[in-house]
């Protein structure tokens, strides 16, 4: 009887796993000195960036740190310049710019995520930040792509009328915005929104056009009355238009992070919940514009939301982050470094 169930269990496991989830393969890299929730990342020069971080009672950390994949090994940089949390970064020629995020209101006043319009240039050669023009609308929790000589801040959260703060019991939004940057004259000009607001989400560029997958619709909050969206949505500069309609993921997420490769935009990490569950996720799941189709890829080993992703070389690397969901009063923040090889999805 023993070994009947556990060939059944066997059984069980190979349908569930499929040919499609044994593609690619992860290896564990050097862990994250200073583990944390609601990290960032971005790379340049051929290293991994990793910023922000929240600590309990919604402190921001402003961390900053980088990564070489050369000797496998991280090392601390300068703190952000504001010490801010749900940032935007995009990487352009070398630099590293971050818009937006939320920062706790003036001291004395309660907990709360305050919405910013702050901009920042990062130089990663002089370990430097410089204060930008800033956004026209103060949000956190945008997307920041770069394509060509711009760089797109789309979507967001942004307070009610009549609050001055995002909180889980008062009214706010997630907005459609986008607002494109010129680091050239340090300006900024309002696009075309997008046509789903919202926030949390994850955004690259392939083929001269900006594609915006998972985010969270509603509030800003997993645990406040929002819901993730698996809709994938495409913003064209030339045209200044957005296209609808696009393949679906297979996993509605939001807080994942994710990079593009080869033609194609990944993304990893998030999380969910509804009445019954709370869950942190570790699919992977790539998006591939030319066949307007998802692919489910090998898992991430750990499951985990808030986390820094990047893609250096031929890697998307994945770092930290809290193995919960938010809102459970527990946090579990992970020291983990993973990093998926895209090369070996081809063997």
């Amino acid at each position: 009887m023993s070994y009947l169930r556990n060939a059944v269990v066997a059984l069980s496991a190979c349908l569930i796993a499929g040919p499609a989830l044994a593609q690619g393969k992860w290896t564990k890299l050097a862990p994250f000195p200073e583990p944390s929730e609601e990290l960032l990342g971005a790379s340049a020069g051929g290293k991994m960036y990793v910023f922000a971080g929240l600590a309990p009672g919604w402190v921001p950390k402003g961390l900053v740190y980088e990564y070489d994949p050369a000797t496998d090994k991280w090392a601390t940089k300068k703190p952000m310049a504001l010490a801010s949390h749900h940032v935007a970064f995009a990487e352009l020629k070398g630099k590293i710019y971050a818009f937006g995020g939320f920062v706790l209101p003036p001291k004395g006043q309660p907990p709360a995520w305050v919405p910013i319009d702050n901009a920042w240039e990062y130089d990663p050669a002089a370990d430097s930040w410089k204060a930008l023009a800033p956004m026209p609308t103060k949000r956190g929790s945008p997307v920041a792509v770069s394509l060509g000589d711009k760089i797109y801040v789309i979507g967001g959260a942004v307070t009610g009328p009549g609050q001055s703060a995002v909180h889980p019991q008062r009214p706010h939004t997630s907005v459609g915005t986008v607002e494109e940057y010129d680091p050239a004259a340090n300006t900024w000009r309002g696009r075309a929104p997008m046509p789903t607001p919202r926030n949390h989400a994850v955004g690259g560029a392939v083929g001269g056009k900006i594609y915006v997958v998972s985010g969270r619709v509603g509030g800003a909050f997993i645990s406040g009355g929002s819901s993730n969206v698996g809709v994938t949505e495409a913003y064209d500069p030339a045209t200044d238009s957005w296209s609808q309609g696009l393949a679906r993921m297979a996993n509605a997420r939001s807080a994942g992070a994710g990079g593009v490769w080869g033609g194609r935009l990944y993304i990893t990490g998030g999380e969910y919940q509804d009445p019954g569950m709370m869950a942190t996720f570790r699919s992977l799941e790539a998006y591939d514009p030319a066949t307007n189709g998802w692919q489910t890829l090998a898992p991430m080993p750990v499951s985990r939301h808030g986390l820094a992703g990047a893609v250096v070389g031929n890697r998307l690397h994945m770092v930290s982050g809290d193995v919960q969901s938010a809102g459970t009063g527990v946090h579990v923040d992970t020291e983990e470094h993973d990093a998926y090889d895209f090369e070996s999805a081809k063997k």
